[in-house]
Formats: C-alpha cells, sequence, structure tokens
C-alpha cells in the first residue's frame, strides 16, 4: 500500500493500461450482450430494488453497457441522474428521461461522452442518490476500485462523506474485471458491490 499515494501511480497507469486493451478488442456484439446480462444481474439488487434515486451515468465505446439498466430503472419510477462534466473534472447532475434526453458533448481531445440535455441540478445532486453507479475499470477482493484516472469520481466520494450522505456505492464491470488487488491511495475507500454479467460480488455494508 502506498502512504504518499505517489508509489502506486505508475502501478494504476500500467493496470488501466491492460484492462482497457482488453476492452478494446470486444466486439459491439460482445458489448451488447454483456449489457444486458448486466442490467438483469443488477436489477436484481436489494438496493436497486428499494432506491428511489440513483446517480449512474452512460456506458461509451466498449464500458459495460448501462442504457438497458438505466431504461430499466426508469420503468420502475426511479429518477436517475447523470452527470454532466465540467471545465474542472468536477461533475454536474441532471435527470434522465429516455435516450432523447441526452446530448453528445465532446471535451476538449477527450472521448465524446452522452450527458443530460435538460436542467443541471448542481454538483451537490448527487448527495440525494440511494444508491451511486460508479464507471471503473477494475475491482478487488476488498472491494477497491481502479478508476480511469481523471478524478471526477474522488470528488463525488468526497462530497458524499462530507454531507454525511451513505448510499450503496456499486461498480459495473465485465468478469474479468474483479482481480486479486488494485493499487490504492490514501483516499481511495471501498465500493459495497460489484456487478458482472455472471453475478453480483459484496464487500460488507454501507
Amino acid at each position: 500500500m502506498s502512504h504518499s499515494g505517489r508509489p502506486s501511480e505508475p502501478d494504476k497507469r500500467v493496470l488501466r493500461r491492460e484492462i482497457l486493451s482488453v476492452r478494446d478488442r470486444l466486439t459491439a456484439d460482445d458489448v451488447r450482450v454483456s449489457a444486458t446480462a448486466l442490467a438483469g444481474r443488477a436489477l436484481e439488487l436489494p438496493e436497486l430494488a428499494h432506491a428511489r434515486v440513483v446517480a449512474a451515468y452512460v456506458s461509451v465505446g466498449s464500458e459495460p453497457g448501462t442504457l438497458a439498466l438505466l431504461d430499466a430503472l426508469r420503468a420502475r419510477g426511479v429518477r436517475v441522474l447523470l452527470p454532466a462534466l465540467l471545465p474542472d473534472n468536477d461533475l454536474d447532475w441532471g435527470a434522465y428521461f429516455g435516450e432523447g434526453s441526452l446530448a453528445r458533448v465532446q471535451h476538449g481531445g477527450k472521448m465524446a461522452l452522452f450527458e443530460p440535455a435538460g436542467e443541471h441540478l448542481g454538483p451537490d445532486a448527487v448527495t440525494e442518490a440511494d444508491v451511486v453507479l460508479l464507471p471503473g475499470l477494475a475491482v478487488d477482493s476488498r472491494g477497491m476500485r481502479l478508476g480511469r484516472g481523471g478524478g471526477s469520481y474522488d470528488r463525488v466520494l468526497a462530497r458524499l462523506e462530507h454531507a454525511g450522505a451513505r448510499p450503496s456505492l456499486v461498480v459495473l464491470l465485465y468478469d474479468c474485471e474483479v482481480v486479486e488487488r488494485v493499487p490504492e491511495e490514501p483516499h481511495d475507500r471501498p465500493v459495497h458491490a460489484v456487478v458482472t454479467p455472471s453475478g453480483v460480488r459484496r464487500f460488507g455494508e454501507p
């Protein structure tokens, strides 16, 4: 474990590259089939069955697909919040009303994202969520998550903690992305569950 936070960064970069190279080899069919299985597994989660508000995100490229899950949650009457990336890498939030409510937004040289086109509710809107679905590249046997390295969700988690909010934290991944150990830094905190196309793994209660 890194105490300064620095030694684990090169290790994280290597692991990110490895996982992204595997994702890049997935076909559109692979992603679609996995997304359907992922939605089915996630919808079995008691946390999502009882949730009134869920903060989620729209998957892009070869990320584990989320749209089927977002639509299923909306059909249940759940209020779904989606992020909009701010210039400083923090996240604003807006409500999801179906695919037609999304706008494709290009952020500089980064990958284009699908964000809520309607009213933005402010960064603190996430503190209302009962469940936060987090993007990631891997999670380990302790529930430690490897993100993409942009820091956006570190800010979200810090904001939740500061507000005293205790939503369930759930990561959506492919089966091979549940690994033995992820390099961690002092500010990293474990998630409560990971959902993959083949099942759910828990890491303690919120």
